[in-house]
């Protein structure tokens, strides 16, 4: 793979995770505002594993995205493309966390900054200068960001960029459910690299089989070379050519919360690529770049937020060992 500027460029949202953290003196919730959006968790990890990232986006010009600008510069993504909008404000997103670690989220987001990004305001030398150009949906629920993300995607694939995509359906952002289906049929149809969870795999394929699923996504979309679906306590599988290959989860006994796990695995099969490129992957690659992105993922469940506390490459190797 040549070398460019940037290992991976993403685009998305980005947002304040309101999670709660526990119960003022009168009995109410308090609130921690957390920097949040899945394409930043992905980049933030991939720099915790020295690769050099860009982020393009929005942002409201006001407290939390100033926030979210330095959080993001802190460690260490580029934000010469991060737009800080004048008139919307940042989107923020308030999570309710159940016992198990799962969540719920409700979104303040009819307009939200991120939602406001035009195909104008994308810089396409910043993803010509990239190896990988990663996306999701949540930069597809309404018309101007829509536009912004397919003009983005076709720079890419007009650069020769990998692509790589990561569904990350969240239903309350859309008006419908067909319209998300739309959506990812489009990314699906235009990604080289796909990261799905078992959720994703059953509502587009109508299957809680998951190997019959992914032969299914990839006999109707050849362009797909990898396929990575992530099954949470069941571990992942990587689908690849004729290949199967599946690795067990890290369960974790102090799960505080599940934020950033999907975008941990998926920062860590970016940067497995980046190391060993796409094109004569071995079952013994898949299984070592699945182990890595379930320990990693593991990790990250024990730590509050996703953006500032990812693990090191060695953190993540001395819980492997840890296990054995």
């Amino acid at each position: 793979m040549e070398n460019k500027l940037f290992d991976v460029t993403a685009l998305g949202e980005l947002l304040i995770d309101f999670t709660e953290n526990g119960t003022s003196s009168q009995g109410n919730p308090l609130m921690e505002a957390n920097p949040g959006g899945a394409p930043c968790n992905v980049l933030a990890m991939l720099e915790k594993l020295n690769k050099k990232t860009a982020f393009i986006g929005k942002v409201g010009k006001d407290m939390f995205g100033t926030q979210l600008k330095n959080a993001v510069e802190e460690v260490g993504i580029d934000t010469r493309n991060l737009i800080m909008d004048p008139v919307y404000h940042t989107t923020l997103a308030f999570v309710h966390t159940y016992p198990d670690g799962d969540r719920d989220f409700s979104f303040y987001r009819d307009p939200g900054a991120d939602m406001m990004l035009t195909k104008d305001e994308v810089s396409e030398d910043l993803i010509r200068a990239s190896r990988i150009f990663h996306f999701g949906t949540l930069s597809s629920t309404h018309e101007g960001v829509r536009e912004a993300t397919r003009h983005a995607i076709d720079v890419a694939k007009e650069a020769g960029c990998i692509i790589s995509f990561d569904p990350n359906l969240r239903p309350p952002l859309w008006k419908s459910l067909d319209d998300a289906k739309v959506e990812i049929e489009y990314g699906m149809g235009k990604c080289d690299i796909l990261k799905i969870s078992d959720n994703e795999v059953e509502f587009m394929c109508g299957t809680t089989d998951y190997d019959k699923g992914a032969a299914m996504i990839m006999e109707k979309y050849s362009n797909i070379t990898l396929v990575l679906i992530t099954m949470g306590k069941d571990g992942s599988r990587a689908y690849y050519r004729d290949m199967i290959v599946e690795a067990a989860p890290f369960l974790q006994e102090n799960t505080i919360e599940t934020t950033g796990a999907g975008d941990t695995f998926c920062a860590s099969a970016l940067n497995y690529v980046l190391d060993h490129d796409l094109k004569d992957l071995t079952a013994d690659n898949l299984k070592e770049l699945l182990t890595f992105a379930n320990a990693a993922a593991s990790l990250i469940t024990t730590r509050k937020g996703a953006l500032r506390v990812m693990p090191s490459r060695e953190d993540v190797l001395t819980f492997i060992e840890s296990r054995k």
